[in-house]
C-alpha cells in the first residue's frame, strides 16, 4: 500500500476513509486534533494556511481530498469557496510541489465550471483547477447523495432527503442513475481501491463507477 494522506477526515467519508485503511498506516492533516485514532496512523495538526507547505514536506505517495462543507455550515458563499475551492487547491499544490503524482478528491455529481448553481460551479471550478496542476493522475470522485452517520445534529433536508433515498433512487434511470445516493463506505472503498491503483490520466468516477470500484 503507498503513503498516503488525508485532509478532510472528520467528515463522513473521511471518517469512512480511514476505517477502510483498517490495519495500513496512513497520515492524517487536520485543524485539530481528532478523537479515537488508531495509534498506528500518523496525525498532524495545523492551521489550514500551512498545510500546503507540510504537505510538500511529507511527501506522500498520494494525496486524498475529503475536504468539503456547505454554505449553511460555512456561514457564506465566500467561506464555502474557501475551504472547497481555495484549500483544497492549496493542499494539491503543496503535494505537487512535493512530487506527489496521484491525488484522489471527492468532488460531487453534477459539478460544472460553467454551472448556474453556485455550489457545482465552484466544485467544477476545484476540479479544474486540479486538473491544470499536472498530477500524472487525478481521480475525481462524484457522489450523489451521501448516506451515512454525520457528526453532529442532522440537517432538517439531508434528512428528508435520506429517507426519501430508497424511492427517489428507483426513478432514476439511464444517464439520471448518476444522481442516486451513495453510501460513504462504499465512496471510501472506492476510494482505497483506487489508492492501490496504478495508471496515469484523469479520471470522473459517478455512481456506476464507484460502486463498480467498491465491490
Amino acid at each position: 500500500m503507498p503513503d498516503a494522506l488525508i485532509v478532510g477526515a472528520t467528515g463522513l467519508v473521511g471518517r469512512a476513509v480511514i476505517d477502510t485503511f483498517g490495519a495500513t498506516p496512513i497520515t492524517i492533516l487536520a485543524r485539530r486534533a481528532g478523537e479515537g485514532l488508531a495509534p498506528h496512523h500518523k496525525e498532524l495538526v495545523a492551521q489550514p494556511d500551512r498545510w500546503g507547505d507540510i504537505i510538500a514536506a511529507e511527501k506522500p505517495a498520494i494525496l486524498i481530498s475529503c475536504l468539503g462543507t456547505t454554505i449553511r455550515q460555512a456561514g457564506s458563499q465566500a467561506a464555502f469557496r474557501a475551504v472547497d475551492h481555495d484549500l483544497v487547491l492549496a493542499a494539491a499544490r503543496g503535494a505537487r510541489a512535493g512530487g506527489v503524482s496521484h491525488m484522489i478528491a471527492v468532488s460531487s455529481v453534477g459539478a460544472k465550471a460553467k454551472s448556474g448553481n453556485f455550489y457545482l460551479r465552484t466544485k467544477g471550478e476545484t476540479e479544474d483547477g486540479l486538473g491544470a496542476l499536472g498530477f500524472a493522475r487525478l481521480d475525481l470522485i462524484r457522489p450523489g447523495l451521501l448516506r451515512g452517520d454525520r457528526p453532529g445534529p442532522q440537517r432538517l433536508g439531508e434528512g428528508l432527503a435520506t429517507i426519501a433515498a430508497p424511492l427517489t433512487d428507483a426513478l432514476l434511470h439511464g444517464s439520471f442513475r448518476r444522481y442516486r445516493s451513495i453510501s460513504a463506505d462504499c465512496v471510501a472503498a472506492a476510494i482505497v481501491a483506487l489508492a492501490l491503483g496504478g495508471g496515469s490520466g484523469v479520471h470522473i468516477h459517478e455512481n456506476d463507477a464507484i460502486r463498480a470500484l467498491a465491490d
